[in-house]
């Protein structure tokens, strides 16, 4: 679904905000959809470009816009960085390359909304982890007879593609317990900027050997470059906006529309048509999504209910 930052700042730019007025409640609660929208359009239009540079060249090209984006926002002082601070950010931009490629090739093999329902699996993963709670145990079981609906096999199941789906997953749980010690060890967002960086240095050999060998097309670049600053650049800056306007648990718990806006947008774009069980096993699953935030913002509100960068 991304170097996106869907909230990576959520922990420093929300804290803990008092009560909201209703406009600004509303002017947040429309900025979430329009970032939800901006970064599934943009994925279906990252999509129109794989025929001729593959998810690969892709996912290189949206890295350094990325890069760029996150860099003028949080000009990290890379030179004062420690060494216990640069161990995070490492993990960080290594999880940055693996999730947006595995997403990306996982949207080739097996469509938008059942990749980003899939993926939403790592946050939900994290949000369960450990508890005892009976609701929890609840939304764990729906969540799993979910997936088992959406991955039943069928003559045009893709277990490759699922299994990529998953690793965006467990990418996206990666991340969210990264973001938490690099939160706790940079200010702001010098930590995923510098992330963005160094997973975009990555990226630069990959790249420029796919595009080599795969010469884009001024149409595949464009679609590219605007999948970069529609998952990447508007998201990043409507996040930030939005976080302060509403609380950090709500936005987290909003965020679990994004499988919907996903599986439509791949609909319209794409046309990329998911059956009836499929739109109900997504229901489920952003249903225990927003079940799990919920229930473990109460005691207070928490930054990891952040989307990922993306």
């Amino acid at each position: 679904m991304s170097i996106r930052v869907r909230g990576t700042a959520a922990g420093d730019t929300a804290g803990t905000p008092g009560p909201q007025a209703p406009a600004h409640r509303w002017a947040g609660t429309a900025l979430m959809v329009g970032s939800g929208l901006s970064n599934q359009v943009g994925a279906a239009v990252a999509a129109l470009a794989f025929p001729v540079i593959g998810p690969v060249g892709v996912v290189a090209v949206r890295q350094w816009v990325a890069a760029v984006v996150l860099l003028s926002a949080g000009r990290p002082r890379l030179r004062s960085f420690t060494a216990a601070q640069w161990r995070p950010v490492l993990g960080l931009a290594v999880v940055f390359a693996a999730m947006n490629l595995s997403l990306y090739t996982a949207i080739e093999r097996i469509g938008l909304g059942l990749a980003v329902t899939l993926e939403f699996l790592g946050p939900l993963t994290v949000a369960l982890a450990g508890s005892r709670r009976r609701t929890d145990l609840g939304c764990a079981l729906a969540a799993a007879a979910a997936v088992v609906v959406l991955t039943r096999p069928r003559p045009s199941t893709d277990y490759p593609g699922i299994g990529l789906a998953l690793l965006a997953a467990a990418c996206w749980g990666c991340y969210i317990l990264l973001n938490r010690t690099v939160g706790a060890r940079l200010p702001g967002v010098q930590g995923p900027a510098a992330a963005a960086a160094v997973s975009g240095l990555l990226y630069l050999p990959v790249g420029a050997l796919v595009l080599w060998h795969r010469p884009p097309t001024p149409t595949a670049l464009v679609c590219a470059l605007t999948a970069g600053v529609l998952s990447s650049a508007v998201p990043f800056l409507a996040d930030l906006l939005a976080l302060r306007r509403v609380p950090a648990h709500f936005f987290g718990i909003f965020m679990s529309v994004n499988p919907v806006l996903a599986a439509l947008v791949g609909t319209v774009v794409l046309d990329q048509r998911l059956d009836h069980l499929s739109w109900l096993a997504i229901a489920v699953i952003v249903a225990a999504n927003a079940t799990a935030v919920t229930t473990a913002a109460r005691p207070g509100p928490s930054p990891d209910a952040a989307e990922p960068a993306r």
